[in-house]
């Protein structure tokens, strides 16, 4: 069952969404992003050039595990579940945080997505053929916020609760007249696919694999629901960021938190790894595809998979730049958008940042062990 709360539409692309589009996939232009050998894993992945890792990351040694659902009653993006085996890789502990982000920026003179205009030749490729040009004010520098009105007519009406917004970036997160001062351990968000994949370059690693995010995210946990165990996060409030109450008209904020949590406030993993669930979502490097996991299941092997070799997402068939996104969130609730799962899986557009969504980087480093 679709599950519209928890898309995440391309922010370029937000004022078209009452366009309905029809279009076909085809399965047969995938790339299974497997090799069939651990003698060729991680062949196709660029190595760090430094042989020390940062201080924020701790070692995942690498193992097999099953990547997907492992029980029914999942979304259908999670089936079938299937053996992945990975190289060892080092992971931040931690969401990158508006502290962490500033450095960089500061550093490179960076300017994220959400603090440019938008590009209108860029964007129209996305959108169907003769589409309209919209407003100069509606390509000024922006991005979307979180504002569900007193009354919500349907659920499945997710445009109740977003709004876009001019001035709504990294340093601005619920727009112009919010502030991050008090909000420097907190993780960044606003961060567009090329801001996250920038900064990890600059840190000297990379965005995760989808592989490699879910095997760190169970913490060596096999066929377990959550990071954590069985244990329900609703009744053990404590466990992660997420929504309490009514979605979205009303946060009861039982795990201490209406919006962001800093870094780390929350258990870490069995890997020593927080926030894999919940507080915001994190981007990978894959493409994302709904069929893609259908592709896997008769491969005689699949090591360090990549992903597919293009997106499709049929809620938006238009957008051939979508990658993967994990974890959840803290708009994530049990009845509307309960990612907060390692098996869950979405899609985010490569141009959008959302103020529930951030990242972390994973760094291949050479060393004898």
């Amino acid at each position: 069952m679709l599950k519209p709360g928890c898309l995440l539409y391309s922010m370029r692309c937000i004022f078209y969404l009452s366009l309905s589009f029809i279009a076909a996939a085809s399965v047969a232009a995938f790339s299974f992003g497997c090799v069939e050998s651990p003698k060729k894993a991680g062949e196709s992945r660029p190595k760090v050039r430094s042989s020390v890792p940062p201080e924020t990351a701790v070692w995942i040694e690498g193992g097999r595990y099953t990547r997907g659902a492992a029980r029914p009653g999942e979304a259908d993006r999670e089936y079938p579940a299937h053996q992945v085996e990975l190289d060892g890789f080092y992971m931040d502990t931690t969401e990158v945080s508006n502290a962490q982000y500033s450095k960089f920026a500061q550093a490179t003179g960076y300017k994220t997505l959400a603090e440019r205009p938008v590009d209108w030749d860029e964007l129209k490729k996305q959108l169907p053929p003769g589409t309209p040009k919209p407003a100069d004010s509606l390509l000024a520098p922006g991005s979307l916020v979180f504002d569900p009105p007193e009354e919500i007519q349907s659920l499945k009406n997710h445009m109740q609760w977003w709004t876009w917004k001019t001035g709504a970036d990294r340093f601005h997160p619920e727009g112009p007249e919010s502030r991050i001062t008090y909000k420097t351990d907190h993780p960044v968000v606003h961060v567009a696919y090329e801001d996250a994949a920038a900064y990890c370059r600059w840190k000297g690693g990379r965005l995760p694999t989808e592989a490699e995010w879910e095997y760190a995210a169970r913490g060596g946990l096999e066929g377990k629901r959550f990071v954590w165990g069985e244990t329900d996060p609703v009744k053990e409030p404590g466990l992660a960021n997420i929504w309490q109450g009514d979605f979205p008209s009303r946060n009861d904020t039982l795990d201490g938190y209406s919006g962001t949590a800093p870094v780390g406030s929350y258990p870490a993993n069995g890997y020593g790894l927080y926030d894999m669930a919940g507080n915001v979502w994190e981007w990978c490097s894959d493409y994302y595809h709904t069929e893609y996991y259908g592709t896997l299941v008769n491969a005689r092997g699949c090591f360090n998979p990549e992903g597919p070799a293009r997106s499709y997402d049929p809620r938006e068939p238009y957008a051939r730049n979508k990658r993967v996104i994990k974890g959840g969130s803290y708009l994530c609730h049990e009845s509307y958008c309960e990612n907060y799962r390692p098996s869950a899986r979405e899609a985010g557009a490569e141009d959008t940042g959302m103020p529930h969504l951030g990242f972390r980087c994973v760094y291949d480093v050479e060393m004898n062990r």
